[in-house]
């Protein structure tokens, strides 16, 4: 069986992640950047229980107001660009903790630009990695990604 992507998801996903964290950037506010971190990290091991799809999924979608665009795709590249975004913010977060903080704040701001690049872009830096390390032999899953 083919499998499917709601690219809507993946872009109000990559929208929220973006909004959060300049917001946290500008207001430097960092339980912003642990949010987003564990977002990301709790929606990649477990991808039903990602908090921005599921307010898509439960609020936007039903209600008209994001319309879904269903491709035949594979979703464990995304899955795993998300969970390498959620490990930088967890970067990032340890060292705006430890006083680092330009460090703290480009590892963020590396996760802004990416997922901005897949959002207007289109291009997913994190699933070109992951099919570059494929091809080399290396194949990264979890077990939870295999009936997503």
């Amino acid at each position: 069986m083919a499998q499917r992507v709601d690219q809507t998801a993946l872009r109000f996903n990559q929208a929220s992640i973006i909004t959060l964290l300049l917001i946290a950037f500008l207001f430097d506010q960092l339980w912003l950047v642990a949010f987003v971190g564990a977002v990301m990290l709790v929606g990649t091991v477990w991808p039903g229980a990602g908090l921005f799809k599921l307010v898509y999924a439960r609020l936007l979608k039903p209600r008209g107001l994001l319309k879904p665009q269903v491709i035949q795709d594979d979703p464990q590249p995304h899955l795993f660009a998300q969970g390498v975004g959620g490990l930088f913010l967890l970067g990032s977060l340890v060292a705006l903790l430890a006083g680092a903080v330009a460090v703290g704040w480009a590892l963020a701001l590396i996760v802004v630009a990416l997922a901005s690049v897949n959002l207007f872009l289109g291009f997913c830096v994190g699933c070109f990695i992951h099919f570059q390390l494929a091809r080399r032999g290396i194949h990264l899953s979890l077990p939870s990604w295999q009936n997503v």
